[in-house]
């Protein structure tokens, strides 16, 4: 009993078995602290993710064939969040109300064809902006009046854009759901990524 009491003693004050359990208490302590380090690295990089993509980028689909032949349907659309003062000719992503579902938004995405201020008129197929035809060079296809929905000519408020879509007949733009306020614009489209090339 005397020798196991006198063994105890001697391993406690043996300097060796000291310095091992320092050298075993630093290793634990590096460890910790490279696991700590590596979750606050983890949480950085998730915040800067979170605030690229959901405050400044964001990224969609093309809702429907309506900026055909340019987008078609299903294609990857990455889009600028910070950007709602549009000017003619900007595609922009829309979150809007339509008459025949006024609860309920949806996505658009669109081309700005007159800005706040204009004046909108759509007249033997053709848009008028201040009076003047618009010529269009990269639409294809003419630009018939939706009856029923909006009443021409149009004067855009200091928030208001008018936007059509490329594929004019039978489009949803604002000849069917009217001007597109600043507000429910949600960005400029910076790129788009084909479908078939994903």
């Amino acid at each position: 009993m005397a020798n196991e009491e006198l063994n105890l003693n001697n391993e406690q004050n043996d300097p060796d078995e000291i310095e091992k359990k320092k050298e075993k208490v630093k290793k634990s302590e590096k460890s910790v602290k490279r696991y700590q380090f590596f979750l606050l690295q983890l949480i950085i990089v998730i915040f800067v993710v979170w605030i690229l993509f959901f405050k400044i980028i964001g990224l969609t689909h093309m809702p429907s064939d309506d900026m055909s032949p340019r987008m078609d349907s299903g294609d990857m659309v990455l889009f600028y969040r910070l950007d709602t003062d549009v000017q003619s000719q900007d595609i922009i992503v829309i979150e809007k109300t339509t008459p025949d579902s006024p609860k309920e938004k949806q996505l658009y995405i669109s081309r700005v064809v007159a800005a706040p201020g204009d004046t909108v008129e759509i007249k033997d197929d053709r848009l008028i902006v201040n009076g003047n035809a618009v010529v269009e060079s990269n639409i294809f296809y003419t630009t018939p009046a939706y009856e029923d929905y909006v009443e021409y000519p149009v004067t855009l408020a200091s928030d208001e854009c008018f936007v059509l879509a490329d594929m004019r007949e039978g489009g949803t733009d604002s000849r069917y759901f009217g001007p597109v306020k600043k507000s429910e614009i949600q960005g400029t489209v910076i790129t788009i990524f084909r479908r078939n090339k994903l």
